[in-house]
């Protein structure tokens, strides 16, 4: 379980900070200031802020999940990869505006936290 809470914040290091920061290269005065003033943001911009956001919903119970499945030794790995798995296609769904397939990987994902949730209980 441990791997894959660390796979899981190795997505949102790559979603939440190297993702943002690799479209913004040509600014990268503005990457280094203290960033007072907002740049305008593409579209492609703003979808990948949107589904940051949307993984920093998920990535809190997650951890708190995974967490509780390690101390109490349940068997939940293959329902959190399963969690993972779906987060890391919900990226390039939501970038690229694959709508219900987008909205079917969110399901899953919710639908995997409930599983580790029901059966930690």
């Amino acid at each position: 379980m441990i791997e894959i809470i660390v796979y899981a914040l190795i997505l949102a290091l790559f979603q939440l900070w190297l993702l943002p920061a690799s479209t913004r290269l040509n600014k990268l005065d503005w990457l280094l200031s203290s960033r007072d003033e907002p740049l305008d943001v593409s579209v492609i911009q703003g979808r990948i802020f949107r589904a940051g956001a949307n993984l920093q919903e998920s990535l809190a119970p997650f951890l708190a999940l995974a967490i509780l499945a390690h101390t109490q030794n349940a068997q939940l790995e293959s329902v959190a990869l399963m969690w993972l798995g779906a987060r890391v296609l919900y990226v390039p769904c939501y970038v690229f505006n694959v709508k219900y397939v987008r909205s079917i990987v969110w399901i899953v994902s919710l639908g995997a936290l409930i599983c580790m949730a029901y059966r930690l209980v």
